[in-house]
């Protein structure tokens, strides 16, 4: 275990020794990637973390213990895969911080209501149009995210590590209570300038819904700025906020369906309100995620 630490090239050595070198250096907390062709490395590629074997002049002992086949024979394409890999390690993460986030305000928003005998806020038919938001985010817009400029400079991670962490549920959690507090606090405004209920509801689900898609920027990244995750392109996301957008505007400006959201007329300062709330999410977020970011990334 100690002579791994010091060494940079073994030559000429045994299966036996390959096999040992393998051990030695998982025993010191590394993770090994062990690539081969033949018989006599199978038992290496088993022990391995990961075993990656050539397909094209790789025994079949040797894929069969591989847990990567290199189609092309190709060490380049180990390289390409590792990043592959890191991003879609990285976008899973990100969505599942993104669902988990927002859906702590609108958990709060539908209870608080109840539990203090306030006008109710949302129904079946909102709760719809919010999910309809979230789940084409999910599956488009994180999927389609490119990966992070660091992203190849991180140490491997840990394979015992879970996939949601505990960082990564209290960053999520973060982000849902401070989403929450902002929306409240315009619905509370409302009702204390004694604002017609249906203006409320239209006033209060306009800055939930922005403030939503101001999470989405966040969770785009973990490591970079938002200045940098903005000019990073993705198609998706811009159709995915249009679309919003368009709908947003339909609730309003479409007698039937501003019936169906029981929906009041916003003017132009309410409007300004909703702006700002997904604005100020931004902001007081991207200002925690410095003492965050270390975490996240692990």
């Amino acid at each position: 275990s100690a002579r791994v630490k010091t060494t940079t090239v073994f030559a000429r050595i045994m299966p036996e020794q390959k096999l040992a070198i393998v051990r030695a250096m998982k025993a010191n907390g590394e993770i090994v990637a062990m690539t081969g062709d033949g018989v006599n490395d199978a038992p290496s590629l088993k022990a391995a973390n990961i075993g990656v074997a050539m397909g094209g002049r790789g025994t079949d002992v040797a894929r069969e213990a591989s847990s990567i086949v290199l189609l092309d024979d190709d060490f380049g394409s180990i390289v390409k895969a590792i990043r592959l890999g890191r991003r879609i390690y990285d976008n899973l993460r990100k969505a599942m911080g993104f669902i988990l986030a927002v859906h702590v305000p609108i958990a709060g928003l539908a209870l608080l209501p109840l539990l203090f005998g306030l006008p109710i806020l949302f129904g079946p038919i909102h709760i719809a149009f919010l999910e309809m938001v979230i789940d084409p985010v999910c599956s488009l817009v994180f999927e389609a995210e490119n990966e992070e400029d660091d992203i190849m400079k991180r140490p491997p991670r840990d394979p015992e590590a879970a996939l949601f962490s505990r960082p990564l549920i209290a960053w999520s959690l973060v982000q849902g209570f401070l989403a929450f507090v902002l929306v409240t606090g315009i619905f509370l405004l409302g009702l204390r300038w004694e604002m017609p209920e249906d203006e409320i509801r239209a006033l209060t689900f306009f800055s939930l819904v922005l403030t939503i898609v101001g999470l989405i920027f966040v969770n785009r990244t973990f490591s970079e700025s938002l200045l940098i995750a903005l000019l990073r392109p993705n198609r998706s996301l811009v159709v995915v906020v249009a679309v919003v957008a368009a709908a947003l505007g339909g609730t309003l400006l479409w007698p039937l369906a501003s019936g169906l959201f029981q929906f009041g007329p916003l003017h132009l300062d309410d409007l300004a309100v909703t702006l700002a709330s997904g604005i100020a999410v931004l902001v007081c977020l991207e200002l925690l995620k410095h003492f965050w970011r270390e975490r996240l990334k692990a």
